[in-house]
């Protein structure tokens, strides 16, 4: 490889991993206007193993817009990324696959339950599929697959 290509590479790599935390930022702060723009024009959502909806991005981010009112607090910690580059249309490069852990604690909003935090903590696994974009790297796809959740007075299931 020349120093050419492994820049090349890292500043993906970079690039990639400025996305996905713009992703827990974007869903943490409520910014749903920043979300959508993360995402390619066809680009789709699933967040059925955490009790939600999938769909197209638009459809997607009214819910989440709607479902994370009943939250005060949100704070997305996503670590251990693995990322695989791909290829489209003979390019090396043109795709990546993302996996990566979450753990998410969150507060619930005055009056929709006690006051001490976090009332609800969840973790799981992000699966990203990303695209190369003009504007940059995209989110084509998103799957979350939540495996525990925690609530007070409630033991971690699995």
């Amino acid at each position: 490889m020349t120093q050419r290509v492994e820049l090349a590479a890292v500043m993906d790599r970079l690039a990639v991993d400025g996305l996905i935390t713009d992703y827990a930022v974007a869903v943490d702060d409520g910014d749903w206007e920043a979300y959508r723009n993360l995402f390619t024009s066809d680009g789709r959502a699933d967040y059925r193993s955490a009790g939600g909806i999938e769909g197209e991005v638009a459809e997607v981010a009214a819910w989440l817009e709607e479902s994370m009112r009943l939250f005060s607090m949100r704070q997305h910690l996503i670590v251990n990324r693995r990322l695989r580059f791909g290829v489209l249309e003979q390019d090396r490069g043109d795709t990546a696959q993302v996996q990566a852990d979450y753990v998410n604690p969150m507060r619930l909003a005055a009056g929709a339950g006690p006051a001490t935090a976090p009332d609800l903590v969840c973790g799981g696994r992000y699966a990203f599929g990303l695209l190369r974009t003009e504007e940059g790297w995209r989110v084509r796809e998103v799957v979350v697959r939540e495996k525990w959740r925690r609530m007070p007075g409630q033991d971690a299931t699995g």
